[in-house]
């Protein structure tokens, strides 16, 4: 259960921090994962509550493969969003990074070459 949730937790924070979500969708994301907590909260109770623990343990498995995948969809599409965003930033940044760089071994031949000259 508190993989679920923490599960549950994790694709809602990415949802959110997706730019294509709209309203409407987060809306329904959230109603869906709340209806899933209440959904196993009851069946893990009744499965406390219940003997027949293997048999209770593999209807929630069942249960809980089409979550799994539901999940994986969603993280495959939030990725999807988020790859043109990711690209575009580092498009925007490789330019300062390679100035930096060269900056850098500039500062570095400089101070080799002031150290050759206090050698001799």
């Amino acid at each position: 259960m508190k993989f679920s949730l923490i599960a549950a937790v994790v694709v809602l924070a990415l949802a959110q921090g997706s730019f294509a979500q709209d309203a409407t969708d987060l809306e329904k994301l959230s109603q869906y994962f709340e209806d899933m907590k209440t959904k196993m909260t009851t069946e893990l109770t009744a499965i406390m509550q219940n003997q027949d623990f293997a048999n209770q343990a593999e209807t929630v498995r069942t249960q809980l493969e089409p979550l799994a995948t539901k999940l994986k969809e969603v993280a495959t599409n939030i990725e999807e969003q988020l790859k043109p965003l990711t690209d575009n930033i580092q498009a925007q940044a490789q330019p300062m990074v390679d100035n930096f760089q060269k900056q850098m071994e500039a500062i570095f031949q400089k101070v080799t070459e002031h150290a050759k000259a206090l050698a001799n």
